[in-house]
């Protein structure tokens, strides 16, 4: 089963050939690939494509300029997208439910469709809009576009609960089956595509500016580099994708995005347009199937090349009958932990003066761009949370969701519960954490990271660029940044703070080794999402300060 369908009884038969159809966008910003929107068109004689601004729709509640700057990019593309079929995209400001009662009357609507939002805080959105549907007598078609497979049939094949380790998810999608493959292209031939005189003015798509959205500092209206919204975008950045993973698959590697980071390169992760639909998730998935395919005609298809997506299905799963999955108090999945509310740390830490240079420019450039690296956002949390700071995931998270051009409510939450213990760990196996010094030496060994970024470092020697505070005086004035003066001294003593937080973690594990709790099944399992494998994760162990390998967020 791959939608779920109100098709109203009370429905004209007469309708049914010749309907009115609207398309509700909210994620599923595409026309490729788009299960919904393709069911719209069928015995279609009229269609309008439609996007509403309810002040939730799509995260924009959270979102500050970077991710809302996505958005409206890929809304224009969408409408330039549709213009060049003969349509363009009806932007509508309003609730969901009024909004449509006008629609409904002004255009005579038969049929509504829309792509499936799976995650609980939609669902009272899509309800009413449903009710309001079967109460006028008018079709309504939801099909899953968003994720590879329904989170409700996972459910239904685990006995009506979520899977609580990602190899038990992947033993039940391996009954369910392979993901749908991507459908064709939509084909509006034959069909009627309203478009008035007035369209501009009364349906136009707004400038984020007369929206009283505006960049929060010069770095944030002019980045060093940012991630370009809409589906055309997102399609030339898979094909260049592909072939970075071609040239992996030849050398018998997968994930090279995360295995080698480039850190100041050019934009590579798919993940922000994932996260708008401006790129089917199934689509992705089943052209790293093709190119494997393509390098290694005759050998079986590795899960590991499409893991991480299937991560993100996971957190999917995990959240869909969660309402609080971004809560510590009442999640089931969660830990009650007694993390410190020091506002004065959590400042320092957000706005990137924590005295740590890689912890800093990690947090300066997702300020600034709307995205850092997987590898980076596992340095920042660590540090935040168990690592360093002891302070509250949840604040942590606001902070991604504000800023993430990728974050979105599921995976980011679940990501954020992983990397503080808090959840998808049994009994804290991790006992170590990151060292920001050594961390950021590993994965930033050249320094241009972090110069770039903290450019009051600029001049530094790589010697002392990840710990400025053990330069000689002498170095620090000749580099025009004496530490404590032009750049601050590290906010704590890593390894007093790293040894404080270990031992607050003992102390709850020996309290929690009784109660179930959701783990990784395995070492390989934690791998497979990670950047690392068995190969090179010795390399990595040493160089970390034996650092513990959890995830951070889908950064794909």
């Amino acid at each position: 089963m791959d939608s779920k369908e109100t098709d109203s009884s009370q429905a004209d038969e007469g309708k049914k050939d010749s309907h009115i159809t609207v398309h509700w966008f909210r994620h599923g910003l595409r026309l490729h690939d788009n299960p919904a929107l393709l069911e719209g068109l069928k015995n279609c004689k009229e269609f309008y494509p439609i996007f509403i601004l309810d002040g939730h729709v799509a995260g924009v509640s959270t979102a500050a300029f970077p991710r809302m700057q996505f958005l409206f990019e890929t809304l224009e593309d969408l409408d330039n997208n549709l213009q060049a079929l003969g349509t363009r995209l009806y932007f509508l400001k309003g609730d969901p439910v009024e909004v449509f009662e006008k629609l409904f009357e002004e255009w005579d609507v038969t049929r509504v469709t829309f792509e499936q939002d799976p995650e609980p805080i939609w669902q009272d959105r899509d309800s009413r809009v449903k009710e309001l549907c079967n109460l006028r007598g008018v079709e309504c078609i939801e099909k899953v576009g968003h994720t590879l497979w329904d989170p409700h049939v996972i459910l239904q094949e685990n006995g009506g609960n979520p899977p609580l380790t990602y190899a038990a998810f992947n033993q039940v999608v391996g009954i369910v089956g392979l993901p749908e493959k991507p459908l064709p292209n939509p084909d509006f031939e034959g069909i009627s595509l309203p478009v008035g005189e007035d369209h501009d003015s009364k349906y136009g798509i707004p400038s984020l500016k007369s929206l009283g959205v505006e960049p929060e500092s010069a770095e944030q209206a002019s980045p060093h580099g940012r991630y370009l919204g809409g589906e055309t975008k997102a399609l030339k950045l898979l094909l260049s994708r592909l072939e970075k993973e071609r040239k992996a698959f030849e050398l018998n590697l997968s994930l090279p995005n995360q295995l080698y980071p480039d850190l100041v390169g050019m934009p590579m992760s798919l993940s922000p347009h994932l996260r708008f639909g401006s790129l089917s998730i199934r689509k992705f998935y089943w052209a790293l199937r093709c190119t494997y395919a393509q390098v290694h005609p005759n050998s079986p298809i590795p899960k590991s090349i499409t893991s991480q997506l299937v991560w993100r299905e996971y957190f999917y799963c995990m959240s869909v009958n969660n309402p609080l999955y971004n809560r510590m108090e009442g999640n089931p999945i969660c830990l009650r932990i007694d993390w410190y509310n020091d506002e004065e740390k959590f400042k320092l830490w957000k706005e990137g003066r924590t005295g740590f240079p890689w912890i800093d420019a990690c947090m300066r450039q997702l300020v600034q761009e709307g995205w850092i690296h997987h590898v980076c956002r596992h340095a920042v949390a660590c540090f935040l949370t168990r690592g360093d700071l002891w302070i509250d995931w949840q604040k942590g998270l606001e902070v991604f969701d504000r800023y993430l051009l990728d974050a979105d409510w599921s995976v980011c939450a679940g990501s954020w519960m992983w990397v503080s213990s808090s959840a998808f760990e049994k009994v804290l196996q991790c006992p170590r954490c990151i060292c920001p010094v050594r961390y950021g030496r590993r994965m930033d060994p050249t320094g241009n990271y972090i110069r770039r970024f903290v450019p009051e470092l600029k001049d530094m020697p790589l010697r002392y660029l990840c710990e400025p505070w053990k330069a000689p005086q002498k170095v620090q004035e000749d580099a025009n940044c004496v530490i404590g003066v032009d750049y601050p001294l590290p906010m704590v003593n890593h390894k007093d703070a790293s040894k404080e937080c270990k031992e607050k973690m003992d102390r709850i594990k020996n309290l929690c080794k009784d109660i179930p709790h959701m783990a990784p099944t395995n070492e390989n399992e934690v791998l497979s999402y990670m950047w690392l494998d068995k190969s090179n994760s010795g390399a990595m162990e040493e160089s970390l300060f034996e650092a513990c390998s959890h995830l951070s967020s889908v950064a794909l």
